[in-house]
């Protein structure tokens, strides 16, 4: 007998030494939570820029525990669309479905006939919770004119205040009379919207709405403890920085309730060493109307949370910035438009269309209706709200998703008129039975059970938006018999960008520390630029920040028409480059580059922060209460754990058989700070204060919670 079990034991170890890390099998890099679908996906490339390649997978696959290498689940693999090729991502596909499994650890997926393996991953209610902290605290790095101190930056990504020189944001002047020092105003804060540090008005308004939408979604997900200067103060860091979006709204608005369109920055890396003045735009409609919204919904959240006199002062403004879009509702400005005199303001175009007004409107006025109750608001829902499209074309989708949403928020509210709230949610009902929408579901379109019908630049904000059109219809009660598939249907497009997909890619940045096995390593963005030390994460010294989401892949991605020319100015032209995406199907029209024109690198990987507060609010809906300490988590009490000295000043040793997660929390159970060790380590605390903690160990087999002192 002790022969036998000496053979399994030389067996798996052998096995689990000789394994091959596949990328032919691909998973959510992150993990999964226990009671969610769990499908990973094995391709076969045969068009595309590696059809050269091929995989044929063995029938029987299985899951296997990464600590005890013990196989805890077997099962065979279904071919997807029986054998046919996808032609949006080129490849051929088997699924291998392990959605039965629950329990917690940490894992990989077996093919057991050929000995390959996947990324290891794992399976836990929390596994999007560091996740989310840092897609969040990516707006702490967007901020202009604010210190990145290195304690909350980190030594690689601290920088100074940017945009705060002479003739700079605090000082900034109107793009026609820069030269005028009468038109000088305080336009500092903000966030720089994307790639480029440019504040636009209208989208920092959407930002701010988002934000606020993924907080009174789940506002359990939203921690106070993503160390952060503002971390700690008994406000969600989320409501913080939507306040540090709105104390710059409030800075554009005119006497007469207008707002400031844009105001252009100059741009260099890091983004203190920036030196050229930055230019304000003219007002706008579309940038008012979207900064009532943002005003209203904002006063709301702020007088639940007690900050009274704070919402007073947006139910003002929000009130002010109606008024005069009502009575001017046709303001246009474009930013960088010859007809303006504007080129060199911004780089996007904020400015809309007479729809987007009218949708804008809509909007604002839902909101305005929702904190003051007034039927001037009503009266304009009501009477508009069928030009809106989805009511028009009996049609929702991803590109549209805040105008839809809006819609059904109005329709959540209490005053409305019956007939408007049950015509709004029935036709979003009815059109998200289309084939682009629960169509592809049940007749799994897409091998990588994301489906897309279109993918355009932004592509990877466009799968967020399609995954909150799903949790949407959940969240607003369209109909209960659908919740479970339209909860699975969201959940499948975080899988999708965490790593489900024909690159078995994961499409947040530098990840590696928290989860990601292969992700972004570099991407547009005048920070993180081309030869800069903020380049890449594996070649240069300090590479971008965690956690930004980039554009995703771009099919109609083209370089500069003067390479076709040969007129570049000396500049660099790879063809190889251009051919790895251009011509490529959809779902692999994307690289791993930031390098500027005329390679346009941007149509591909620069961040947003629309794509950006897309996915937070997709990802926060499947995050579980964060920064917390339940009283009900089981403990292993058989775990043992040496903690000493006890009480401690600086440094607590901590013992304990094997690899391990801490959290501090204190005496009301909030967590304060967190991290991993191996099984021994020192656990420096200094930042924490004289006094009674709770120290939370976690591993594989249990958790223990201790009573420690600081001295």
């Amino acid at each position: 007998m002790k022969y036998y079990i000496l053979v399994v034991f030389i067996s798996i170890s052998f096995l689990m030494q000789s394994q091959t890390l596949s990328k032919y099998i691909v998973v959510d890099q992150f993990g999964y939570r226990p009671d969610s679908e769990k499908i990973a996906v094995m391709r076969d490339p045969v068009t595309g820029f590696d059809a050269s390649e091929s995989f044929s997978p063995g029938v029987q696959y299985a899951l296997v525990n990464v600590n005890s290498g013990a196989t805890v689940y077997t099962g065979n693999i279904v071919s997807f669309n029986s054998g046919l090729v996808d032609p949006s991502s080129g490849d051929r596909a088997w699924w291998f479905d392990f959605s039965s499994y629950q329990t917690p650890g940490t894992y990989y997926i077996l093919d057991v006939t050929k000995n390959l393996k996947s990324y290891d991953f794992v399976i836990n209610d929390n596994v999007y919770e560091e996740v989310l902290k840092h897609a969040f605290r990516t707006f702490f790095y967007q901020r202009a004119g604010y210190s990145k101190g290195v304690q909350y930056a980190g030594a690689k990504w601290s920088d100074g205040a940017s945009h705060l020189a002479a003739l700079q944001d605090s000082e900034c002047r109107k793009f026609d009379t820069p030269n005028d020092a009468s038109s000088q105003k305080d336009l500092s804060g903000g966030w720089y919207d994307a790639g480029d540090y440019n504040k636009y008005t209208s989208w920092t308004a959407n930002y701010i709405v988002s934000l606020l939408k993924a907080y009174k979604k789940n506002p359990d997900a939203c921690g106070d403890n993503y160390n952060l200067p503002y971390s700690g103060n008994g406000i969600p860091d989320l409501i913080d920085e939507v306040k540090w979006g709105l104390d710059y709204l409030l800075k554009l608005q005119e006497t007469n309730g207008s707002m400031i369109s844009v105001v252009s920055l100059s741009q260099a890396s890091p983004p203190s060493s920036t030196t050229g003045r930055s230019l304000y735009g003219g007002v706008n409609t579309s940038g008012t109307l979207a900064s009532a919204a943002a005003f209203a919904y904002g006063a709301k959240v702020f007088n639940e949370m007690g900050m009274t006199v704070y919402g007073a002062d947006l139910l003002q403004s929000a009130t002010n910035a109606w008024n005069w879009a009502d009575n001017n509702p046709n303001v246009v400005w474009e930013n960088n438009s010859a007809s303006y005199n504007s080129v060199g303001i911004g780089a996007g175009q904020q400015e809309t269309n007479d729809y987007g007004r009218l949708a804008l409107k809509v909007k604002a006025a839902t909101y305005l209706f929702d904190l003051t109750n007034n039927v001037t608001y009503k009266t304009f829902v009501e009477n508009n709200y069928q030009d809106i499209h989805l009511m028009l074309w009996n049609f929702a989708f991803p590109f549209e998703h805040e105008d839809q949403e809006s819609l059904l928020y109005y329709a959540s509210l209490t005053g409305v008129s019956s007939a408007v709230a049950n015509a709004i949610k029935n036709t979003y009902k009815n059109a998200m039975q289309s084939s682009r929408n629960f169509g592809g579901l049940t007749n799994e379109l897409d091998p990588y059970l994301a489906h897309l019908e279109d993918y355009v630049w932004g592509s990877n904000g466009t799968k967020s938006k399609k995954g909150l059109m799903f949790s949407d219809y959940v969240g607003y009660n369209i109909d209960n018999t659908n919740n479970e598939d339209a909860l699975r249907a969201a959940e499948r497009y975080l899988h999708y960008l965490h790593g489900v997909n024909p690159l078995n890619f994961c499409y947040l940045s530098n990840m590696y520390d928290y989860g990601a096995d292969n992700g972004v390593n570099e991407f547009y963005h005048a920070w993180f630029a081309d030869g800069t030390d903020w380049d890449n994460v594996q070649n240069d010294s300090k590479g971008p920040a965690p956690g930004f989401l980039t554009g995703g892949p771009n099919p109609s991605y083209d370089w500069d028409d003067c390479c076709s020319s040969g007129g570049c100015s000396g500049q660099t032209c790879n063809t190889a480059q251009v051919s790895r995406i251009k011509g490529q199907p959809k779902q692999k029209a994307y690289d791993d580059f930031n390098t500027t024109w005329p390679m346009n690198s941007w149509e591909v990987t620069e961040n947003s922060n629309g794509y950006q507060v897309a996915y937070i609010s997709l990802l926060s809906q499947f995050v579980a209460k964060s920064g917390s300490l339940s009283v009900n988590e089981n403990e292993n009490n058989s775990l043992k754990v040496k903690y000493f000295p006890n009480p401690f000043h600086e440094e607590l040793n901590i013992e304990v058989s094997e690899n391990f997660s801490y959290t501090f929390y204190d005496v009301t159970g909030r967590a304060i700070s967190s991290g991993n060790c191996d099984a021994h380590c020192k656990i420096n605390e200094v930042a924490v204060i004289p006094g009674i903690y709770l120290l939370k160990i976690r591993t594989l087999y249990g958790s223990k919670i201790l009573k420690v002192i600081k001295q």
